[in-house]
């Protein structure tokens, strides 16, 4: 069974890894029936599994911008859930606008593994930015 501490480390190690630009080490923790909800951003809507979210979330992020970075500040964990608090960073490859927007996301661990992401942002600063 996976400890409160070992989940927050796992959070810890999938933003380590993305900032890295591992994809491949990121979906190392990823369930394959993962729900992804992104509540509001461009790419907003429900993914489902590793490869949904490829497809429907870092595909699209490394098509518009320049630079994108997840800056987790506050992981926490109790039991099966972490919520990370944080700031997104980036630059729009369409604008050359940079924004900052502010982050929660909330993940739901089984043995290990992501099975339900939610991201709530502020993401009146990605749309700005993308004009």
């Amino acid at each position: 069974m996976t400890t409160t501490t070992d989940n927050a480390t796992i959070a810890r190690a999938v933003y380590d890894a993305f900032g890295r630009g591992d994809i491949p080490a990121v979906l190392e923790h990823f369930d394959p029936e993962l729900v992804w909800v992104e509540s509001t951003a461009p790419n907003a809507g429900t993914f489902h599994g590793p490869q949904g979210v490829v497809d429907g979330v870092f595909a699209p992020i490394g098509n518009a911008w320049e630079t994108f970075l997840v800056e987790p500040e506050r992981v926490v964990a109790q039991g099966d859930l972490v919520v990370a608090v944080g700031t997104y960073r980036g630059t729009s490859r369409a604008t050359g606008t940079s924004m900052t927007a502010r982050f929660a996301h909330v993940w739901q661990m089984r043995d290990g593994r992501l099975v339900h992401f939610e991201q709530i942002a502020n993401t009146e600063s990605f749309n700005a930015a993308l004009r």
